[in-house]
């Protein structure tokens, strides 16, 4: 049985907040929820999709307002995940817009040569900033894209062109709504007849009045069930650009007269670093998704600690919350959204230091943090909307919506699944190495030991890793993606298992630093419960390789049970610690069920 003290403790909400957004708060956090806890940003019943897509880029405005210097922003990891998880939960689409104007326009023009290029227009959102490089036919294999944009040694500039129908550029968003815009357009640099790979050139698709720009072809595209942005398909008929359009750096620069010179030999590596942004924006999406899911589980929470119903006796009534069946779900999510912000913050500060040489490392452990978190907010994001029974179809109530939305950031910057099996790959062939196994035999530990349960998710980790391994290399495969095929299925449960360990270690680590025993017995607590379900769901496995004894496999059971029992009366401090801010929640119709002005009149 798990031995705990919690039901004797009581942590304060703002340590918890200050184990989750750290002590820089009030310079990343605090200015975003008062912004978007403003009036401006309330939900507006009844606005039809166009409306609301309007509504958001005048909101954008209004994130560009606070923002003292924007070109310093979209050069700082930190402030721009931070801004991503407070934006998605009020505005879905001007997230989405922020995350491409911020992070994939002004970054791209910020790392590559530009200090002769006048970006005041964009610094003050003259002109909003875009992004344009997958195409209708190449997604995740946006490499082998087919635009193209010759040097014209004739005018010193290059003609852009979209070849055929299938090469526009898919789905931007590049219509005029929101005011005139500016991309970075992601094509083939071709210079007599040399194809010397991917590059980035800024490119005019409005005039000043929105008018497309001769020789562009903008169609905007069917609404979507994610968040409402103008999404087009764009085209670009022999369009003259000059010569400054192109962006330049160490990874490829081309004179006047057009000598090319490159500090990369594979137009692969100059594609990469072309659209590096796109890593950063993997970071912003896991962002995204973790504001949603903890907003969503605060007021799933909440709600279920207002509403009554039927206890087990006639005539007595109790909170929902008080049901196992209801909140044992939820609490199990709450442990996966603090091992996910915790996660979170740990990649964030690992990509802010990156040597050089930390890079390939660094890009490939945020692919698989934003697959898994994005992945699990779905998961949460739907049980809270459950939970919360018809009043979480409510847009008003804040989860619906956003778990809708949240589908957007499963694709964007890369499917979830091409992005695993891509690191998948990579771990296999020498990119990670299994955690070494602990010395300490199963019948000497204890579940109730917290460093058990986090070594049994390196077991799992590395059980997953031996078996795709051995996959990889045994048996004769017809070809190599039979015998990748083989491989890929073992290979994703090890990407699975790496980022569930790798989350968990974030919680450990911060339960170890925990500055009170309070806190510490608290997230302890919930390390276990978020490491218990991962042990369950792979026991067969561990007891197969002798890492946990039979008995210690029916211990799980009553282990899971009696820290949900430690943690359920702990659940309002623990969303509390999420720190969602009492104005956002007093928006919310279901909150105040009670109240005649939470009905919208007819």
């Amino acid at each position: 049985m798990i031995d705990t003290q919690l039901s004797r403790l009581q942590p304060l909400p703002d340590e918890l907040a200050t184990v989750l957004f750290g002590t820089r708060a009030a310079t990343f956090h605090h200015p975003w929820m008062r912004l978007f806890s403003s009036v401006p940003f309330s939900y507006q019943e009844g606005l039809t999709d166009e409306a609301r897509i309007q509504q958001s880029y005048e909101r954008l405005r209004l994130v560009n307002n606070a923002i003292d210097d924007p070109l310093a922003f979209a050069g700082d990891p930190a402030a721009l995940s931070a801004m991503h998880e407070w934006a998605g939960v009020v505005d879905a689409g001007m997230a989405t817009c922020a995350s491409i104007h911020y992070n994939l326009f002004l970054g791209s023009l910020l790392e590559h040569d530009h200090d002769d290029r006048d970006l005041t227009e964009y610094v003050q959102m003259a002109r909003v900033g875009t992004f344009l490089c997958t195409e209708l036919a190449h997604g995740n294999d946006a490499a082998q894209m087919e635009t193209t944009c010759t040097f014209d040694r004739d005018t010193g500039g290059f003609v852009l062109n979209t070849p055929r129908p299938d090469a526009c550029k898919w789905m931007p968003n590049t219509s005029p709504v929101g005011g005139p815009k500016d991309a970075v357009v992601a094509a083939r640099l071709l210079v007599d007849d040399r194809d010397l790979g991917v590059f980035l050139f800024l490119t005019p698709l409005h005039d000043a009045h929105g008018t497309p720009t001769p020789g562009i072809e903008i169609h905007r595209l069917p609404q979507t069930a994610s968040s409402p942005v103008d999404h087009c398909s764009t085209s670009f008929h022999h369009l003259q650009l000059p010569y400054t359009a192109l962006l330049q750096g160490d990874h490829g620069r081309l004179t006047r007269d057009g000598h090319f010179t490159s500090s990369l030999g594979s137009p692969r590596k100059r594609f990469l670093r072309s659209i590096g942004r796109v890593t950063m924006g993997k970071l912003c999406m896991s962002a995204y998704s973790l504001g949603t899911t903890r907003h969503a589980l605060t007021v799933a929470i909440r709600h279920a600690h207002n509403r009554r119903t039927s206890g087990m006796t006639s005539g007595h009534k109790v909170p929902l919350f008080a049901h196992r069946s209801h909140h044992a779900p939820l609490l199990e999510a709450t442990a996966t959204a603090y091992a996910a912000t915790l996660l979170q913050r740990s990649v964030t500060q690992q990509w802010t230091d990156a040597a050089d040489s930390d890079l390939e490392q660094c890009e490939r452990l945020i692919a698989v943090t934003k697959g898994w978190i994005t992945w699990q907010a779905r998961a949460i994001m739907t049980e809270c909307r459950e939970r919360c029974g018809a009043q979480g179809l409510i847009l008003a109530n804040g989860i619906a919506g956003q778990l809708a939305a949240n589908e957007g950031t499963i694709t964007a910057e890369g499917d979830n699944k091409v992005i695993w099996v891509k690191a998948a790959g990579e771990m296999l062939l020498g990119g990670s190495t299994p955690q070494p196994v602990s010395d300490i035999p199963p019948e000497q530990r204890s579940l109730n030991d917290p460093q058990y349960p986090q070594d049994l998710l390196a077991d799992i980790e590395r059980i997953w890793h031996e078996r795709a391994r051995a996959r990889l290399r045994t048996g004769r495969a017809p070809s190599p993606l039979a015998r990748w095929n083989t491989t890929v299925t073992p290979a994703l449960q090890l990407v699975d298992a790496h980022a569930h360990r790798l989350a968990g270690q974030a919680l450990s680590h911060s339960a170890d630093q925990a500055g009170t025993a309070q806190t510490r017995q608290l997230l302890t607590d919930l390390h276990r419960l978020f490491a218990f379900r991962q042990i369950t769901a792979h026991s067969g496995d561990l007891l197969a390789q002798g890492r946990i004894t039979a008995d210690q496999v029916q211990q799980l059971p009553d282990a899971i049970d009696n820290v949900i029992a430690a943690l359920e009366p702990h659940a309002l401090t623990l969303i509390e610690g999420f720190d969602v801010p009492e104005e956002l929640l007093d928006n919310h119709p279901m909150l105040h069920a009670d109240s005649p002005t939470a009905l919208v009149p007819a």
